[in-house]
């Protein structure tokens, strides 16, 4: 699979922007997709994650404290993407925001970067005070 992040822009606080990773390639729904980002001069960090979907029930998710409450992780398995919908946001969330992808089974730490075999592009979001 090979992921293309889109959305980013400039924004002000407390506006709202919506980050889309667009994955080409076969099975997309049976790869693990997390969102990260790395402000300048910092290490990337975790921002959110889904999971596949089983039957019925929508896949897993997690967020960063940081994020919790006002970013929202989905997936559309049908057109490939995995949308990252971000609210409320504050100058401290500037950043080149990554989507990654990691098959199914993998690894259950969401979290870490090293979890992840594919990476996208970046996008960057510029969150003005």
């Amino acid at each position: 699979v090979q992921l293309q992040a889109s959305g980013g822009g400039l924004v002000q606080s407390g506006g709202s922007l919506r980050l889309s990773c667009l994955g080409s390639g076969r099975a997309f729904s049976e790869y693990v997709i997390g969102w990260f980002r790395q402000a300048p001069g910092k290490e990337r960090e975790f921002v959110a994650h889904i999971g596949t979907r089983i039957g019925w029930s929508s896949g897993s998710t997690s967020y960063a404290d940081s994020v919790k409450g006002r970013f929202t992780i989905s997936r559309d398995n049908a057109k490939n993407t995995v949308d990252l919908q971000m609210n409320s946001l504050r100058p401290e969330d500037t950043a080149v925001y990554y989507c990654a992808a990691q098959p199914r089974g993998r690894s259950q730490t969401y979290s870490a970067t090293g979890s992840y075999n594919v990476w996208g592009q970046g996008t960057l979001v510029t969150v003005s005070s």
